[in-house]
């Protein structure tokens, strides 16, 4: 079974991701499939989601004779950042009231 992580949830990954450091697409997506199963093709619309709703910007950097386009965190970026960490943290401590460890017999 694989659960599948909310828009929401995945917005919050990549912006925690970029929060201390730039990177650019491919090695910025390899960065999330490390914690979460998501395709490449997935990722780039997010990306753009994330930039036309201000919390993303880009540059590009010229890389072997071609252009590498970098995602930056903006300041909303960081505060939407937060916002998803404090909602995450009251999903996540409801969830493992229901799921966590296995209750001892009383």
């Amino acid at each position: 079974m694989a659960i599948q992580i909310s828009s929401e949830l995945l917005d919050g990954c990549v912006l925690a991701i970029l929060e201390d450091e730039d990177y650019y697409g491919y090695t910025l997506t390899q960065r999330v499939q490390q914690a979460v199963t998501v395709s490449e093709s997935t990722m780039y619309p997010v990306l753009r989601r994330l930039k036309k709703n201000g919390l993303l910007t880009t540059y590009d950097e010229p890389f072997q004779g071609r252009n590498r386009r970098y995602y930056q965190i903006t300041q909303e970026g960081r505060t939407h950042l937060a916002t998803v960490r404090d909602e995450w943290q009251e999903f996540r401590e409801g969830i493992e009231s229901m799921l966590g460890d296995e209750k001892s017999d009383e």
